[in-house]
């Protein structure tokens, strides 16, 4: 396995590499999706509503919780997810710093 020599870049990069590959997959984007469009927590199944596997629908909530997007409080037997308002905003303020970047006057190709 290759080394990725993340030491060399500043902690901002590492910070917005991490955000773009905890979105850089499709079921992970479809999850948020679908908790945004309820507007509350969700404890349904979401194979169901994704047509995925269990295990996978869980890999990717496992993902999208370390990365704090999400958060999850257990009821019983069923864990409720939701959107943690906070990490979200802050995911938007990086993005919105990185893409408002100047590509100067000069066309290039």
């Amino acid at each position: 396995m290759g080394v990725t020599k993340t030491e060399l870049f500043n902690e901002r990069k590492n910070k917005l590499a991490i955000m773009f590959k905890v979105l850089a997959h499709p079921a992970r984007l479809a999850i948020l999706q679908y908790i945004i469009n309820q507007k509350a927590c969700i404890c349904n199944d979401l194979v169901d509503e994704l047509g995925l596997a269990q295990a996978t629908i869980s890999q990717h909530l496992k993902e999208l919780k370390n990365s704090g997007l999400i958060q999850g409080t257990i009821d019983g037997k069923s864990v409720c997810y939701c959107i943690d308002e906070m990490v979200w905003n802050d995911f938007a303020d990086e993005f919105k710093g990185f893409f408002a970047q100047s590509l100067g006057d000069e066309k290039c190709c």
